[in-house]
């Protein structure tokens, strides 16, 4: 009974020795956080200090069109000065297909480190929103703005075997045949189908959209008299100008251009005042992408746009570089652009087939 005795003291010691179990969990709990925030100070630090080192590695910029268009040209003048200015190439990934929301869609679900870039544009930035129903990103949401590049005008091109001299004569020749005349595209929500419409709302006549997979085979359609009209871009609508395998009427801008003084605006040749249609350009990080990363292309950007090279070079394209911006002004200006072609949607009629 002894022995029995102090096995139950030394038992009943034990226990006593024990802390309260309120305060061992309390003191589990301390220890978990200490660890917790442990954790998050060595990730803070790692993050901190690779975005110090940004950009450390090769930089993907995706273009959600195919080589050789006005989007692929300006993307590689940007790229180029971006790969001297950071000591850093940046690759160009073309990934063309369903009117660029396809490429835009795959930049929007990369990995937001500031290593993989998308080349932001009227038609998939502000245009596709009111034309597709089941988007694969949302324009707002998806992406942070980091600045914009380059804004281009286009050219009303026809094909030469066309009896119209003019937009005056054009406008007119559609009013007499509804539906009779055909208009290419780049591809549906590209600036050219959404400035076509545009030109069809405020002309009021009818014609038929041709959709294609990218700029080039729209040309050589119209080039083949397969289409009657095209509003192409001025860079790669030049060389086909100057070679006169097109006749060009008008250009897009608000007023007329240097390089080509004797074409008339749409506006006034057409009489139809307000017609203006300026495409532009921008660069975009995936969404939650590090604000010091962001901030840090935004002034790379705005340097390279800045500089005389760059200038010239978007001169020679027939592009102007983008006022400069911050991330949030280029935002602002993104939601304006989405609320502007929705309501061209919208009066137009304009869909997706």
């Amino acid at each position: 009974m002894a022995a029995g005795s102090r096995v139950t003291r030394s038992t009943n010691a034990s226990v006593a020795r024990r802390p309260p179990p309120r305060r061992r969990r309390s003191a589990l709990a301390g220890a978990g956080l200490a660890a917790a925030l442990f954790v998050c100070a060595t990730a803070a630090h790692a993050q901190a200090a690779a975005e110090s080192r940004y950009p450390d590695r090769p930089i993907r910029l995706v273009v959600p069109f195919p080589p050789g268009g006005i989007n692929d040209l300006v993307a590689r003048i940007i790229g180029q000065s971006l790969s001297e200015q950071m000591k850093q190439s940046v690759v160009i990934d073309n990934r063309a297909g369903a009117g660029g929301t396809l490429g835009l869609g795959i930049a929007a679900r990369a990995n937001p480190d500031g290593y993989t870039l998308a080349f932001g544009a009227t038609s998939t930035v502000a245009v596709s929103p009111a034309l597709y129903r089941n988007l694969p990103y949302d324009p707002v949401k998806a992406f942070a703005p980091i600045a914009p590049l380059a804004e281009v005008p286009s050219v009303a091109l026809v094909t030469p075997s066309l009896p119209a001299n003019s937009m005056k004569e054009l406008v007119a020749l559609a009013r007499s045949k509804p539906g009779s005349l055909n208009y290419a595209s780049a591809g549906a929500g590209t600036s050219q189908h959404m400035g076509t419409e545009l030109l069809k709302t405020m002309a009021r006549i009818d014609m038929v959209h041709v959709p294609y997979k990218g700029g080039a085979a729209a040309i050589a359609d119209l080039i083949g008299g397969q289409v009657q009209l095209l509003i192409e871009p001025l860079p790669t609508a030049m060389p086909h100008i100057k070679s006169g395998k097109v006749r060009a009427l008008a250009v897009t801008s608000a007023s007329r251009l240097p390089i080509l003084p004797e074409l008339p605006t749409v506006a006034e040749a057409a009489s139809l005042a307000g017609y203006e249609l300026m495409i532009w350009f921008g660069l975009l990080a995936p969404a939650d992408t590090p604000r010091p990363v962001v901030q840090h292309l935004n002034r790379e950007v705005l340097k390279a746009i800045g500089s005389p090279e760059v200038r010239e070079r978007f001169a020679q394209q027939g592009a102007t570089a983008s006022a400069a911006r911050t991330p949030e002004q280029f935002g602002a200006f993104i939601r304006k652009e989405i609320a502007r072609w929705a309501e061209v949607a919208r009066i137009s009629g304009a869909k997706v087939d």
